[in-house]
């Protein structure tokens, strides 16, 4: 696993396998966001699989696929609700985690400067600089 660390409640990821939720749950992590649409490799596990695995390690787990439709207001509304709702570090996966990390990023948008987010996820190896104008806003 590929972890890399956005801030002290946000990590992301690339693809996860079942059976590295039992790491992420030893890594103090109380919740999973998989952010990949189920179908985009025939390797991939399923949503369902990865959901059975956090519901056996007693994680809770949020299913908010960005596919090839783009990101819509409701996906980034979910994220900052799980976000939010979170009582513990929340880990987030995708392919590369890029989607993960643009989720996060205009999830902050309005509760920190675009440049603090651009920051944090260029930290965690992500380029979000196009998202600027889009960050400044609320």
């Amino acid at each position: 696993m590929d972890v890399k660390r956005i801030n002290d409640h946000v990590s992301v990821s690339p693809q996860i396998s079942p059976e590295d939720v039992a790491a992420i749950k030893a890594q103090g992590f109380v919740a999973i966001i998989n952010n990949r649409p189920d179908g985009e490799s025939p390797d991939q596990p399923t949503s369902a699989t990865i959901e059975q695995a956090a519901h056996d390690a007693g994680l809770a787990y949020h299913y908010i696929p960005l596919g090839r439709e783009g990101i819509s207001a409701q996906m980034v509304d979910q994220t900052k609700q799980v976000l939010e709702g979170s009582t513990g570090p929340v880990f987030c996966y995708c392919r590369s985690g890029t989607r993960s990390t643009t989720l996060w990023a205009l999830s902050q948008a309005g509760k920190a400067s675009a440049s603090e987010i651009i920051s944090a996820a260029a930290n965690a190896g992500y380029d979000m600089s196009h998202l600027a104008g889009h960050l400044s806003q609320k």
